[in-house]
C-alpha cells in the first residue's frame, strides 16, 4: 500500500513538472495599445530544425533539408485552419492572409527559409501589406507531418524521454517589430498524431490567452 501511494505521489509530481515545463505563455503589457488597429495577419513558414538521429543514414542532407521546408508549411497550414476555424466561429477580430498569397509575396521578394531570419518584422509586413505576422519554429526527432506513434510508454515516461520536439510560436507588430505574445510548447506522444492535431490541441489550451480571441 505504501509503495502504492509513493508511486502515485512520483506520478503526480511528474505530471506537474512536465505540464509546467511544456507550456509557456508570454503577452506584452503594450499589446492592446500596439494591436488597436490591427485588422489583418500573416502566418509565416515556420523554420524547422530535424533532429532524424535514427535516420541520418535513411536520408541525405538534402532530403532532411527538404523534410524541414515541408514541416515548417505543415505547422504554417495547420495554425491557418485553426484560425479560420475560430474566425467562422467569430472568436476572433482579426482577419488572415491566405497563405498561399504570403508565401508567393515571399518568393517573389526572394525571402527563403534560408534568408528569413535576416528581415525584421516591419520589414516582412511590409512586403506582405499586413498590420502583423505570426512565426515561429519547430524542432523535431520525428516527421509530425506524418502520423506519429502516440501509444503511452510508462518507462519512457518515467525516464522523462516522453518528448521529441518543441514549437514556438511568436506575433510581432508591423510599427515597432515589438514581440506582442509568445506560445512556447513541448510535444510528446500525447500532444496527437500529426501535425493538424498536434497545432489544435496546443492552440485550444491557449486560446483564452490568444490576445485577439473576443472575450465571452
Amino acid at each position: 500500500m505504501m509503495l502504492k501511494k509513493i508511486v502515485v505521489c512520483c506520478l503526480i509530481l511528474l505530471g506537474i513538472q512536465q505540464s509546467n515545463a511544456q507550456k509557456k505563455i508570454y503577452e506584452s503589457d503594450a499589446f492592446e495599445e500596439l494591436s488597436k488597429d490591427h485588422k489583418i495577419i500573416a502566418i509565416l513558414p515556420f523554420q524547422t530544425t530535424l533532429n532524424l538521429k535514427s535516420d541520418k543514414k535513411k536520408y541525405t542532407e538534402e532530403q532532411i533539408e527538404t523534410f524541414e521546408e515541408k514541416e515548417g508549411i505543415a505547422v504554417q497550414q495547420a495554425l491557418e485552419s485553426y484560425f479560420l476555424n475560430r474566425k467562422r466561429k467569430k472568436k476572433l477580430k482579426i482577419d488572415f492572409q491566405d497563405i498561399d498569397t504570403t508565401n508567393r509575396l515571399l518568393k517573389k521578394a526572394g525571402i527563403s527559409m534560408d534568408n528569413i531570419d535576416i528581415y525584421a518584422p516591419q520589414e516582412l509586413c511590409k512586403i506582405l501589406k499586413v498590420d502583423a505576422i505570426i512565426s515561429g519554429s519547430l524542432t523535431s526527432r520525428l516527421l509530425i507531418s506524418k502520423e506519429v506513434d502516440t501509444s503511452f510508454d510508462f518507462i519512457t515516461f518515467l525516464k522523462g524521454k516522453s518528448d521529441y520536439g518543441k514549437i514556438i510560436i511568436k506575433l510581432s507588430d508591423k510599427h515597432t517589430g515589438k514581440l506582442l505574445w509568445r506560445y512556447e510548447k513541448t510535444i510528446d506522444r500525447k500532444s496527437g498524431k500529426n501535425t493538424n492535431a498536434i497545432i489544435d490541441k496546443m492552440m485550444r489550451q491557449a486560446s483564452r490567452k490568444f490576445p485577439y480571441e473576443e472575450k465571452q
